[in-house]
């Protein structure tokens, strides 16, 4: 007797090839490394752009500080092209307060906090002149003088450090439409958050940029970028972190007008999508092993951007015709997840994230040396052996392939 293929095999099935015959009908995305506009923008525009991008900033006329990370938008994101990402590690730190009632995700994971459990407090930075400054999990790691050099104390015992991120495709995954991502979501049990479109109060969208999926605007995650990477201020984020040592004089408020953020935004809607490595047959057959040990639940391999000319961000940004109608292949949600690899840091969204981070985007993994979102894992092997909680089963099955298989996994990742 023949047995029964369970019905939701059916339908799951019967689902991958309607999105299969889908993905055939809509265009790809542009693909490279090369610095050539993706055509949303003429190149020249995204050449001066670029240079923007590029300029090197100063305490005085520009508005560096007084405490930043970095003091170019290029020395964060510059490997195999400009735009890429960097072995560069921000620094975030915070503690647990006990007096305050811990939440079951809390409990679970208290080990993981290196304090008591309870509600997560950001950190209270004290400047080496002993001036605070409070509610802040960044802590800047330069400062234009020596009295605004930011420490942690004792108390903010959590502390974690953050991989910077490459840019390249994120022009096609700020397309991406809301009720795909929570489709996702819902399928996967990823967690999506709603955050503010900064340059569109009122409008809220679902956030799918930064480790902890901060924002879904790429405008908005330049002025976040641009205060608390350089500690530029500008029009969607106007406020110091500090007044210590801060210019009396020489410079405006905010440091910057609205260009340059624009300008960032407009050199990074012009950026293509990482490009392939070759795809052999081997390649193919570990990603079928990618897919069959369960990765691919949270890697997704291919998305697609709304129509051109949808208005997007409350009507701030219209899709243009290179952008809109695209698929792409991130392998990745863009979601958070507890995958035993949180921070513990709560940053924009509920208690329940603070073990929780998004879904590292797979594509581009070839240019990398370090991995996970600590930049703490140097090979393959590790990074999936890190995982653990929603990961756990695909981990299990990892540690049930033959080392030809793992051989395979790993051309194929290195294929990314």
């Amino acid at each position: 007797m023949k047995s029964a293929v369970p019905k939701f095999a059916v339908i799951f099935a019967a689902l991958a090839i309607s999105i299969a015959i889908g993905a055939q009908q809509v265009p790809e995305a542009p693909a490279g490394f090369d610095g050539v506009t993706n055509g949303s923008a003429p190149q020249n525009v995204m050449d001066d752009a670029s240079k923007v991008f590029q300029e090197v900033e100063a305490a005085s006329p520009n508005g560096l500080g007084p405490v930043f990370n970095d003091v170019s938008c290029a020395n964060c994101h510059q490997t195999q092209a400009m735009g890429g990402a960097a072995q560069v590690l921000e620094f975030r730190a915070g503690h647990n307060d006990s007096s305050r009632p811990a939440t079951a995700v809390n409990i679970k994971h208290r080990g993981d906090t290196n304090g008591s459990a309870g509600t997560f407090v950001a950190a209270t930075a004290i400047t080496a002149n002993g001036t605070a400054i409070p509610n802040r999990s960044l802590i800047n790691q330069r400062a234009i003088c020596p009295d605004a050099q930011e420490h942690v104390t004792d108390v903010d015992n959590i502390r974690a450090t953050r991989l910077s991120l490459a840019l390249f495709g994120d022009a096609f995954v700020e397309a991406v439409p809301d009720a795909t991502l929570l489709a996702i979501a819902k399928s996967n049990h990823g967690e999506a958050i709603m955050v503010d479109v900064l340059e569109s109060p009122g409008t809220q969208a679902v956030g799918r940029f930064g480790w902890k999926t901060q924002h879904a605007s790429l405008l908005s995650f330049a002025g976040d970028a641009y205060v608390n990477e350089m500690g530029v201020t500008n029009p969607l984020f106007p406020d110091e972190a500090t007044q210590v040592c801060q210019p009396a004089q020489g410079v405006t408020q905010p440091n910057s007008s609205i260009d340059d953020i624009n300008n960032f935004t407009t050199f990074m809607r012009a950026l293509k999508v990482p490009p392939r490595g070759p795809i052999t047959a081997e390649v193919i057959q570990g990603q079928a092993i990618f897919e069959k040990i369960g990765c691919a639940t949270c890697h997704v391999e291919t998305m697609a951007t709304a129509p051109a000319g949808t208005a997007i961000h409350g009507g701030a940004y219209v899709l243009p015709d290179a952008i809109g109608g695209k698929q792409f292949h991130p392998f990745g949600d863009f979601l958070l997840h507890d995958v035993g690899t949180g921070d513990g840091i709560v940053q924009n969204g509920p208690p329940d994230t603070q073990y929780k981070v998004r879904t590292m985007p797979l594509w581009g993994l070839r240019t990398r040396t370090q991995f996970m979102h600590d930049a703490s894992m140097g090979t393959y092997s590790e990074a999936v052996m890190k995982h653990g909680n929603e990961a756990g089963n695909a981990v299990s099955q990892f540690r049930g392939l033959s080392p030809a298989q793992r051989q395979l996994l790993y051309q194929f990742l290195g294929s990314l």
